[in-house]
């Protein structure tokens, strides 16, 4: 047993590598996005989603997906199983315990039978010298990790997919009100030159092109009414529910979301995304994976024992029972291993190197999300002002064209390309409207979300 200690003694200054702590590596703000002009140096937390999603049907619909959603509780079993599996690391440092009992009854020549039993208990304790054990409960550790932050990941998906889905209903939902709006007009407007045309102020032609006009808007409409009903099915698979009529709050030209939610965040909030946590975590799994493969080669030191009750093969009342005790160490001292050990090591640092690839990747994937948010962000707010003044010319440009077919030569082909032009303005600010509060969740999840 000295000669086991000592030896392991020996071997444990020569394998200090193997007792490495994971650091995470430092990454500079303008390796992420190569300015800092975009965000403050000043570390603020990320607005919770209900700070930024304050519409009330939309918070009732985000938390009956984070309750139900099937993606989420299949993240929650991998967390429990992750958690299973580091306290099955942890209980390896402790001894493990075997009962084993034996008996038997003989008798020779008809005589009094005779009982022999043993109740050994056997005991087994490996001694972490050389970290293996360690390693071992890190790298469960860092699973766990990466399990947790996957379901944050999947939590900052989900909020954006149902925030998104919600407004994307409601500009559908206005853009059918506009539809619908100018079905009324043109209708009446068809009205109106079939009477000019009777009147020989218009021709057939012109009545040809109204009519067609019209049926073109009354299949817009049928297209988006298709749109809603399909998005409406969608947010019914994100929340795990039925198929149902889903509700919103009335439409505003005015942004749902407050722009100023998101000024003082720092670009360091950048490295606590869910998804590069999780690379940060993978990169510390391997790292301990790495210090396993170092472990492997230095001997494994078991302690070992027995304690039992026998009555050493005699009679039962002549021969009572006895305790027996033993103990032992053991060492294994792995040689050669036909190379398995080399192999699993250099295995084990392509893992890291690629690892640290990967983080290092995530981390200027985010810096690339953040920065195309908040162009369109700046670029939605640019395009809103400019598109005000367009409908105002294309209103007017309507009703010219229309005050000059009722008392001049013109033909409905003007009023026609007047009413298209001031039809797709109107949606079209709809969809400005629509892509500036996108700009603002994709930002929400480019910076990897907020607490509840």
């Amino acid at each position: 047993m000295k000669y086991i200690i000592g030896l392991a003694t020996v071997a444990l200054f020569s394998s200090c590598s193997i007792y490495g702590t994971f650091k995470t590596p430092e990454v500079q703000s303008a390796q992420i996005t190569g300015s800092s002009n975009h965000l403050p140096d000043s570390a603020l937390a990320i607005p919770g989603w209900k700070d930024i999603f304050s519409d009330p049907i939309l918070q009732k619909l985000i938390e009956k997906g984070l309750t139900h959603n099937t993606d989420l509780q299949i993240a929650q079993l991998n967390i429990e199983q992750a958690e299973a599996v580091l306290l099955t690391s942890k209980l390896a440092y402790l001894p493990s315990f075997m009962l084993t009992p034996e008996g038997n009854i003989s008798s020779f020549n008809r005589s009094k039978a005779s009982f022999a039993y043993n109740l050994p208990v056997n005991a087994q304790w490996e001694i972490d010298l050389f970290g293996k054990l360690r390693n071992n409960k890190e790298k469960a550790r860092s699973v766990l990790l990466q399990s947790i932050e996957y379901k944050r990941l999947i939590e900052t998906q989900l909020v954006s997919a149902i925030a998104n889905s919600y407004y994307t209903l409601q500009m559908l939902r206005e853009q059918l009100a506009i539809t619908r709006l100018f079905i009324n007009n043109q209708k009446q407007n068809l009205e109106i030159i079939k009477v000019m045309k009777e009147a020989g102020m218009q021709t057939e032609a012109g009545v040809n092109q109204a009519t067609a006009n019209y049926y073109n808007t009354c299949t817009s409409e049928k297209d988006l009414s298709m749109q809603i009903s399909t998005l409406e099915n969608n947010i019914a698979l994100l929340i795990n529910g039925a198929p149902e009529k889903i509700a919103t709050t009335a439409f505003s030209k005015e942004l749902s979301l407050d722009k100023n939610l998101f000024n003082g965040i720092s670009l360091t909030a950048l490295s606590n995304r869910p998804d590069v946590k999780n690379a940060e975590y993978k990169l510390r799994e391997y790292f301990y994976n790495k210090n396993i493969a170092h472990a492997a080669f230095y001997p494994s030191i078991t302690l070992g024992g027995s304690a039992g009750w026998t009555n050493n093969i005699g009679g039962m009342i002549s021969n009572p029972g006895k305790i027996l005790l033993s103990a032992i160490g053991s060492l294994t001292q792995p040689l050669f291993n036909k190379g398995i050990n080399m192999a699993n090591l250099k295995i084990a640092k392509i893992n890291y190197e690629q690892s640290l690839l990967s983080f290092n990747q995530s981390l200027l994937n985010a810096g690339v999300e953040v920065n195309n948010a908040l162009i369109q962000c700046q670029n939605s707010n640019e395009k809103t002002a400019l598109r005000t003044q367009e409908i105002e010319a294309n209103e007017k440009a309507l009703n010219n064209s229309l005050e000059l077919m009722k008392h001049s030569s013109v033909t409905y082909l003007e009023v026609i390309y007047a009413e298209n032009s001031l039809l797709q303005s109107r949606l079209l600010q709809v969809s400005d409207w629509f892509a500036g509060i996108q700009g603002q969740i994709s930002l929400y999840k480019a910076l990897g979300g907020g607490a509840n």
